[in-house]
């Protein structure tokens, strides 16, 4: 009941920002609980930064915020060695990715080298400079953000970053009553910068064991592994999903089993979630006629219940 109640707290919280998104609410608190990397893709102006800071400051975690631009290098994220004469030796100046919450602003806005530099960070939580090993601090999480392909001055994500992602969301375009409230109350960026934190390091990490403890029947697995082997039949995507991908929705599915208040996963917490999980990571077949999220969707349609 008192994890229910902190929940429910973080999510009333977050709703007073974000208003009229309720699922993408729910899913980005779901892939921070999962411990997993979240990535929000929409146009610009409707509120990816401004959830990604409701979040940080929600979760009360020390954050960074790192706007992504095509001069920006590797070294300006992960630190560099300068040499201290007092010292007569060469001292690590650690960057903004050692954070708990580091907010990569517009992700693909920089080059694929320094796009690849996150990826040790995001899989090991570690970073190696100049041959050495840094830990990241724990937790660490990454909520990158990103503008749509076809926009000017963007690189496509490799797909070795885009599977480190847990989940990939996107916003959309407000309902006609929460624009107006937007409109009236000149945005929500400055409440969200104002939020107070919900929950201590000390309770996010008891609820990540909790989600992690979420029973999972065989009858569910085996659900899981129909939809998998869906994917790589051939018929909807071009790959299918790696085991990889399949341990991170069984760990988003927890996440959102646990945020309804139950102690095992049903059938619907793996639909809820598996467009977000698993549309980022596949590419639809050529004649297949629509986008990865629509075909992720048609595909479930297509897969019974076991």
């Amino acid at each position: 009941m008192h994890a229910q109640n902190t929940i429910d707290a973080l999510l009333s919280q977050l709703n007073t920002v974000m208003e009229g998104k309720p699922d993408q609410v729910r899913d980005g608190v779901a892939c921070l609980l999962a411990g997993g990397h979240l990535l929000i893709e929409d146009v610009p102006g409707v509120g990816k930064t401004t959830l990604a800071h409701a979040l940080a400051h929600s979760f009360g975690l020390q954050f960074s915020r790192v706007q992504f631009t095509a001069d920006l290098m590797p070294s300006d994220l992960t630190g560099v060695s300068i040499y201290d004469r007092g010292r007569e030796a060469f001292v690590f100046h650690p960057g903004p990715v050692f954070a708990q919450v580091l907010l990569a602003d517009e992700i693909n806005r920089a080059s694929p080298k320094t796009q690849s530099a996150l990826l040790e960070a995001m899989e090991e939580r570690q970073v190696t400079a100049e041959g050495r090993t840094h830990s990241l601090p724990a937790p660490f999480f990454v909520i990158a953000t990103q503008n749509p392909l076809e926009q000017l001055g963007t690189f496509p994500l490799p797909e070795s970053q885009l599977d480190r992602f847990l989940m990939r969301i996107s916003l959309g375009y407000p309902s006609r009553d929460a624009e107006r409230r937007l409109l009236a109350g000149n945005g929500r960026r400055a409440a969200a910068d104002a939020l107070q934190p919900v929950i201590t390091q000390e309770q996010l990490q008891q609820l990540q064991a909790a989600a992690l403890a979420v029973h999972t029947s065989d009858a569910l697995l085996n659900y899981v592994q129909d939809l998998i082997e869906a994917t790589r039949s051939g018929q909807w995507f071009a790959q299918g999903l790696s085991p990889r991908a399949g341990i991170a929705l069984l760990r988003a599915a927890k996440a959102i089993a646990l945020m309804e208040g139950r102690d095992y996963v049903a059938p619907d917490d793996v639909q809820a979630i598996l467009p977000q999980v698993m549309a980022h990571r596949l590419v639809p077949v050529g004649h297949a006629g629509r986008g990865a999220v629509e075909q992720v969707r048609a595909m479930m349609q297509s897969v019974p219940l076991s």
